[in-house]
This record gives structure tokens, sequence and C-alpha cells, in this order.
């Protein structure tokens, strides 16, 4: 009962401060990355513009826009998965998954294309909870659960669809991955909508301090009273309807239900968290730095396009891009130490 007791005491500081605290000690940190991203953004298209063709055309601008959204709406969703301290790879394979499942439901069993949407979406949010269910209950590393997940998926993907893309010929649900709104891609207009809904709940609510404290100390914020293990199953059902989403949008845009695409998408999804300064031991991170993040690697992939660089060069720069983020975020001081760590007894403390 002592050691109970001690442990409870040691992570006073969370009870005192909360995870708001928290949140307002990351606030000037974070600023300070943003400012510092946002300006290689630019950096980075000016030298495009240079030296790549056509890059600053409104129809390129706007490509970027539409390919960055696929990723960009995952990245959302992962952003408080690595926040609190896990990691969700199956995010590829979910988009192959949804992709295969819609089109068997809408071709092959004719079901309306709305009822087939609403259904993948439910079937990506379940699939997602039920990662979240066996690493929460049963305590197994969430990238040992989403590595297995990531090859069941793929495999399911094959098996639904024969390995075959099912075309799917409909303009209005072909509207939802091509079309526009006042000359703004739609993908983009989902992702700007889904930014301005996780900000909010991410800094808004008690779900998403929450989140912070789960990934700054899990032990002390299950001391505290919050529920990590239905925190870590809503953060895993929901990267699982996102990812659902992205393959909608993209199975809208190629006309067909394809089980192979979405290859390689969770290591561009992770990049953009990363780069965007999020740390992968938990408890830092930031929506805003994540969009940065995912803005500046779809313009720095159309740059190398544009330019002719080898499409085996661009992933060997995408390697150095995360190695670069990882090593500049372990050279900033964690703020998560700072956040629990047991305050030093002061004299009035030790009674003098």
């Amino acid at each position: 009962m002592t050691n109970v007791r001690e442990r409870v005491l040691d992570h006073a500081p969370l009870r005192a401060t909360g995870a708001r605290g928290m949140l307002s000690r990351l606030r000037p940190a974070a600023g300070a990355a943003h400012v510092g991203l946002g300006a290689v953004l630019i950096l980075t298209c000016v030298v495009l513009a240079l030296t790549a063709p056509n890059f600053l055309t409104t129809g390129n601008l706007l490509d970027i826009a539409r390919q960055a959204s696929y990723t960009g709406i995952i990245a959302l969703g992962m952003t408080l998965v690595i926040v609190a301290a896990e990691i969700d790879i199956s995010v590829g394979s979910a988009i192959a998954f949804s992709s295969a499942v819609f089109g068997v439901l809408a071709v092959n069993l004719a079901w309306p294309l709305w009822v087939a949407a609403v259904g993948v979406l439910l079937l990506g949010a379940l699939v997602g909870a039920g990662a979240g269910l066996v690493r929460a209950a049963l305590n197994v590393p969430s990238f040992i659960v989403t590595l297995a997940l990531f090859s069941a998926l793929s495999g399911m993907a094959l098996l639904l669809t024969d390995s075959t893309p099912i075309p799917i010929s409909d303009p209005g649900f072909a509207w939802l991955g091509s079309g526009d709104v006042a000359g703004i891609p739609v993908p983009a207009l989902i992702m700007a909508v889904l930014f301005a809904v996780f900000w909010v709940v991410a800094n808004r609510t008690a779900f998403g301090r929450s989140v912070y404290a789960i990934g700054g100390n899990a032990e002390a914020a299950r001391l505290s009273g919050i529920p990590v293990r239905r925190v870590r199953i809503i953060l895993f059902a929901t990267t699982g309807v996102l990812a659902a989403l992205s393959g909608l949008l993209q199975t809208s845009q190629l006309g067909a239900g394809n089980p192979t695409i979405g290859g390689g998408v969770e290591f561009a999804v992770i990049t953009a968290v990363i780069v965007g300064g999020a740390n992968l031991y938990g408890g830092r991170g930031s929506l805003v730095g994540t969009l940065l993040g995912v803005l500046f690697i779809g313009a720095l992939n159309n740059g190398m396009v544009l330019l002719g660089v080898n499409s085996y060069a661009q992933y060997v720069a995408n390697g150095v891009l995360v190695l670069l983020a990882v090593l500049i975020g372990a050279a900033r001081p964690s703020s998560k130490f700072r956040v629990f760590r047991r305050p030093r007894p002061t004299l009035l403390a030790a009674g003098r």
C-alpha cells in the first residue's frame, strides 16, 4: 500500500498541473519549430520554382494539394497516435483493403455507393479498434500488432479481388477524388475540414490533453484517472477510419477498387509527422507541424518528379529526410521528463 501511495505522490505534478499545463509548456517550443519548418517549406518552394519547370503553375500546385491530401488525412490521426507513444504501420494496407472491399460491395454485390462507402468507413474503424484493443488489453507493442495487421490486410485485399482491380464507373463518385469546389480539389477541402476538427480535439478537449499525458507518462496518466486503454482504442480506430477514407478517395480518383494501392503510404505518413516535430517516444507533436510536414514532403516529391530525379533516388532522399528529422528532434530537450519529474523538496517542505 505504501508503494502505491509513493507512486501516486511521485506523479503529483500531473495531478496538479494536468495535461493542460504540459500543453502550455510545449507551445513555445512548438511555435519556434513551426516557424523553422515553415521557412524551410518556403525556401524549398523558391528553389523548386527556379529550377523545376512548371512548379509554380496553378495546375501543379493544385495537384500537390490533391496528392498530399491522401497522406495528410491519415497523418492527422497518426499525429495523435505518435503523441501517445504508439505507432500504426498498417495504414497503407488498410487503404488497399478499403479500396478492395468497396469494389466488392459496390460492383460484385451491387450495393448503393453511399451504403458501400459508409460500410467501408465503419469496417475501417472496427479493424482499427480491434488493433487498439489487442494493444490495450494484452499490452502487445503497437508496432507488432500493426505489423501483423499490415500483412493480414494486404492478403485480404488480394484475396477479395483475386489481385484484379474492380472498375467503378460513376461520375458522382469520381468527383470525390478528381473534382473540385471553386477550383480547390475536394480531397484538399476534406483534409482542411478534418484538420480543423482534429486541432480542436487535440488542443481544446479533455481527450486531447489525455493523449499528451499518456505520451508523456502512461502510468502517471493512469494513476490520475485517465482511461488509458480506452484512449488507445479510440486512437487506433481513428487511424483505421481515416485510412479507409483515404482509400475511398484514391479509389474515386482511380475509378477502380484496387488491391495494390497504398504501398509505402505508412512510411510517408510517419515521415510527415516526424518532420512536423513529433517525438517518436511520445508526449510531443502538433497538427500544425504535421500539416507543414505533409506540404513540405508533397512539394519536395513533386519537385523531384519535375526535375526528372530517379524514383529510387527519391526513396533515398525521403529516408535521409526522416533521419535528419529524428536527429533534430533528439537534439531538442525532451519536455516530458520536465513535466513529470518529481519536484525537489523546498526549504518549507523540509521543515527548515
